[in-house]
C-alpha cells in the first residue's frame, strides 16, 4: 500500500510542476513581449523603405498607433 500512495505522489508532484511551470513561462513570455516589443518605429521604417516607400512620419505613427490599438484589444481579451 505505501508504493501506491509513493506513485500517486509522485505523479500529483509532477503534474503540478508542469502546470505551474506552464504559468510562469506564460507570464514571463507575456511581461517580455510588453517590456520589449516585437516591432518598433526603426524596424518599421526599414520595412517600409524596403517595400519601396518614403516613411513620413506621420504614416508612422498612424501605424504604431494601429498596432498598440489592436495589441491592447487583445490584452483586454485575455484578461476577461
Amino acid at each position: 500500500m505505501t508504493t501506491v500512495w509513493w506513485i500517486v505522489l509522485i505523479i500529483v508532484a509532477l503534474l503540478a510542476g508542469v502546470a505551474l511551470g506552464f504559468f510562469i513561462a506564460r507570464q514571463y513570455m507575456m511581461k517580455y513581449l510588453k517590456d520589449n516589443p516585437p516591432i518598433n518605429e526603426d524596424m518599421l521604417r526599414m520595412m517600409m523603405m524596403q517595400m519601396g516607400q518614403k516613411p513620413s512620419q506621420k504614416k508612422i505613427n498612424q501605424m504604431m498607433t494601429q498596432m498598440n490599438k489592436v495589441s491592447d484589444k487583445k490584452d483586454k481579451k485575455s484578461k476577461k
